[in-house]
């Protein structure tokens, strides 16, 4: 399952606001989550690799989970997302 968001976040995702989605995608062990913006793909449960795609706002993200709970995981990352204000959803 995927949702594409565009960043709103005037400073883009910066540490606090991926923390965030890295603990998040964290807590469903049995689903993989990805993020995946400008042509590169990461793995959200890694800070170092959110925080590696350098997003600003703008830019477009799409969130991607897989597995036994993509759905609630996907629906607790866009909460996320929509709760700090980081991005809106991008049809």
């Amino acid at each position: 399952m995927q949702t594409t968001f565009r960043i709103i976040d005037e400073d883009g995702i910066h540490a606090r606001p991926a923390t965030a989605l890295v603990n998040t995608a964290t807590k469903f062990k049995g689903t993989e989550a990805f993020a995946e913006a400008k042509g590169k793909k990461v793995t959200l449960k890694s800070i170092l690799g959110v925080l590696s795609l350098g997003l600003e706002a703008g830019d477009t993200l799409t969130l991607i989970t897989e597995g036994s709970e993509e759905a609630e995981a996907l629906n607790a990352l866009q909460e996320i997302m929509v709760k700090e204000g980081l991005g809106e959803v991008h049809e």
